[in-house]
């Protein structure tokens, strides 16, 4: 559904919107700010370095990707108005590097503070003498066959060099001079080790090495037999375009297509290489010539270390205070333990919180359906499942017994193909219906749906939620989940999952907004009647939060609003074309972005409907992508407990003065100014909130 709605893609450029590339960059510095903040814990500092180091990478992998393609072809960006690729990618690579600049004197900072709290990051350089005998043990008991030298002078090219993975260069020489120069590249292998390696230690103190160091270590052990004495090894990482390159062929399966796009992506054109400032200029061209990189390239000087996604997994070590203090998942009040969950979501409504609510309740609602004598049939989508699934195991046990399972995997969720590939295959072993994907449409409603009998007729369950049925990133994802029984949204549930099984011929839905169909159309009616409302003087206001705005059609609508009198309230986690706060264009139109321990994931709209709010749950952002072609759902919340609940939360996360960054004109990136107001910090304040509402009598205000 590609509708121009009377605006024009390249309209002449000015400063009402950011470009989406830049936006996205913005957001990643947030996640930079977290690792810079001294407030925060020193180890999630570190986490934080890999938090960013993990995104970047990404962006490079489909954004710069893409960004190079459209450049070759001289296409331009169509959202929000025309931008440039090339002035684009010269603009990304300008604030990259300033970024990195940040990241290297962040990292170097921990570290120090680390050494002051007796725990040492430690190179080959630093080790005392047990500490290098027992690197050497695991170097030659455990390590050393995972490692496969490839020497430079024997290959043509390094093409199948692994995209996102951590190498050393090595030159070696001979001190006496009899043999000729060779150069060599290791993989330094993190998938199978971890990158850090736990050292023997004095009291009370913690010594660490990384993997790639303890290579370096034991050069020796490698290359002495070629009669080499002389090594000196130098980090390198590429990252390749990541985009997939559907084949249309129809004499083959959407699952043997997207299997052989995954296999293509491995062999990507490099988008991105970064090394070792310190290599020798003639070692570095070496190994640029067999991977066919040139200087035109995106090539980066950088420092020792790389791949600092791997950070994201550093051991734990330390005290409690270098750490976010613990927020085990509540209860929720209206479902008691060891009690039926069914039973629960038919006397009312109910919506869960994660993380602050725990996921078990979900996975405890399936094992309940998978053995009820009464339920026939669950239907459920996946966008990115757990690697073990609980989940998926529990919908496998409900085939075994009986039960007809029907499943929509999405095989195109972006670097989770894969799994979904594994998933989708165990699944049609047991038993379960897989529902193919259709080409140019993914599946990123969240949806559960039981039907069970009661009385001789057929009653349906449903579960709709903004995040994915994930019970490892639900952990750390703050999402909305509704749990309910009501006639008209479990039968609207019902009709989606009848799309796919349709091949996308659209029913008339009673209570949900659906895309690729409404969603952006529902959009455009709601503003509108709050700019009616403004006009005529009524309270005209909405809510908007979610995670990313770039749909060039809704924003212009959101000026739109803002200038006619309608108070707009965005909160906006990742890119956000929109800038708050222009004279004349935004000024009523309050925008900020929360980056916190929790990444904020949750879509929740909320329109004034002259002082009457109307509230919707999504899985969808505002985005292209979201409203055209993809299969999206925004649910009504009509429960009125529920409705103050979903407001206080925002209201908390209107005023945090903590962990809010302004996106307004001058002011990207901003923290919201205290002033001498009470401290709010949003996420905390969240726990705390449901944390009251178990005690007996509390309400919800």
């Amino acid at each position: 559904m590609d509708l121009n709605y009377g605006v024009d893609p390249v309209q002449s450029l000015n400063n009402s919107f950011t470009n989406r590339e830049i936006s996205w960059l913005h957001f990643n510095e947030r996640v930079l700010q977290e690792a810079m903040d001294p407030a925060t814990p020193l180890l999630e500092r570190l986490k934080f370095l890999g938090i960013y180091s993990n995104n970047r990478d990404e962006f490079f992998r489909v954004r710069v990707g893409t960004l190079n393609r459209m450049a070759h072809a001289g296409q331009r960006l169509n959202y929000p108005v025309g931008f440039d690729p090339k002035a684009t990618l010269t603009a990304i690579t300008e604030l990259v590097q300033v970024q990195e600049q940040k990241f290297n004197e962040a990292y170097q900072k921990i570290v120090l503070e680390l050494s002051a709290e007796n725990i040492f990051i430690l190179d080959e350089t630093q080790l005392n003498p047990e500490q290098g005998d027992y690197v050497k043990r695991f170097f030659k008991e455990i390590l050393r066959s995972s490692l496969f030298p490839i020497m430079l002078n024997s290959v043509k090219s390094l093409k199948f060099l692994k995209d996102q993975s951590l190498y050393l260069a090595i030159r070696l020489s001979d001190s006496s001079m009899k043999l000729k120069e060779n150069a060599a590249v290791i993989k330094v292998p993190t998938r199978r080790f971890s990158r850090f390696l736990m050292l023997p230690s004095p009291a009370r103190t913690t010594s660490i090495i990384l993997l790639d160091d303890v290579i370096r270590y034991c050069m020796a052990d490698i290359f002495s037999v070629l009669g080499y004495d002389q090594y000196e090894a130098y980090t390198i990482k590429f990252t390749r375009d990541a985009e997939l390159d559907i084949d249309n062929d129809v004499n083959k399966s959407f699952l043997e297509v997207i299997s052989y796009s995954v296999k293509q992506r491995k062999e990507g054109v490099p988008v991105r290489f970064v090394y070792d400032g310190q290599i020798p200029p003639k070692l570095l061209d070496k190994v640029m010539k067999k991977l066919k990189i040139s200087d035109t390239d995106n090539v980066r000087s950088g420092g020792r270390y790389h791949n600092f996604k791997d950070f994201m997994s550093f051991p734990y070590v330390g005290l409690p205070i270098h750490y976010f203090k613990p927020f085990p998942p509540l209860a929720h009040k209206h479902l008691p333990d060891n009690q039926s969950i069914l039973a629960a979501i038919k006397k009312r409504d109910i919506m869960l919180h994660f993380p602050y609510q725990s996921f078990r309740y979900i996975i405890d609602l399936l094992r309940e359906a998978s053995i009820d004598p009464k339920v026939k049939e669950i239907k459920m989508t996946f966008y990115r499942a757990a690697r073990d699934s609980s989940l998926i195991n529990s919908l496998i046990n409900a085939s075994r017994n009986g039960k007809k399972v029907t499943v929509f995997l999405e095989l195109q969720a972006r670097f989770d193909e894969e799994a979904n590939i594994y998933w989708s295959n165990r699944l049609q072993e047991e038993g379960v219906k897989i529902v193919p994907t259709i080409t140019g449409y993914k599946v990123h409603a969240k949806l559960l749906l039981i039907k069970r009998v009661e009385d001789d007729k057929e009653v349906l369950y449903a579960n709709i939620s903004t995040g994915n049925f994930n019970e490892s990133t639900a952990n750390v994802y703050a999402d909305d989940s509704l749990l309910t029984a009501d006639p008209l949204l479990t039968e609207d549930v019902n009709n989606v999952f009848g799309l796919f099984e349709t091949r996308y011929i659209p029913p008339t839905f009673k209570k949900l907004v659906v895309a690729p169909f409404s969603i952006r159309d529902f959009i455009l009616e709601m503003l509108d009647r709050e700019i009616e409302n403004a006009k005529a003087g009524r309270d005209a206001s909405a809510i908007i939060k979610i995670n990313s705005i770039v749909d060039d059609v809704t924003a212009q609508r959101l000026y739109m609003a803002s200038q006619a009198g309608v108070n707009i309230k965005m909160i906006n986690r990742g890119i956000c074309i929109i800038v708050g706060g222009i004279p004349g264009v935004s000024d009523n139109i309050k925008a900020v972005s929360i980056v916190d321990r929790f990444l904020e994931h949750s879509r929740v709209y909320v329109f004034g409907n002259g002082g009457d709010p109307q509230i919707y749950i999504s899985s969808s952002d505002w985005m292209q992508r979201n409203f055209d072609h993809r299969i999206e759902v925004a649910c009504p919340v009509s429960d009125p407990d529920i409705k103050a609940e979903l407001l206080q939360m925002l209201d908390l996360e209107l005023n945090d003065n903590t962990k809010a960054r302004m996106l307004h004109q001058g002011e990207i990136n901003s923290y919201v100014k205290r002033g001498r107001k009470k401290r709010v910090r949003s996420q905390f304040a969240k726990y705390e909130l449901f944390k009251s509402m178990l005690s007996e009598g509390s309400e919800i205000k």
